[in-house]
């Protein structure tokens, strides 16, 4: 239970990396799964 609200309480959904375009990591998750999606669609019709 420790660990659990250790990593609730120190990840931050809200920070900007550098390495994802200043995308919150929520919102990057969100847009690299659309694109991953998109393209296996795109290999399933090929």
């Amino acid at each position: 239970m420790k660990i659990a609200t250790w990593i609730t309480d120190s990840y931050n959904t809200r920070r900007r990396p550098s390495a994802a375009g200043g995308l919150p990591p929520v919102d990057f998750e969100r847009i690299i799964s659309k694109a991953r999606a998109e393209a296996r669609q795109e290999v399933k019709a090929a």
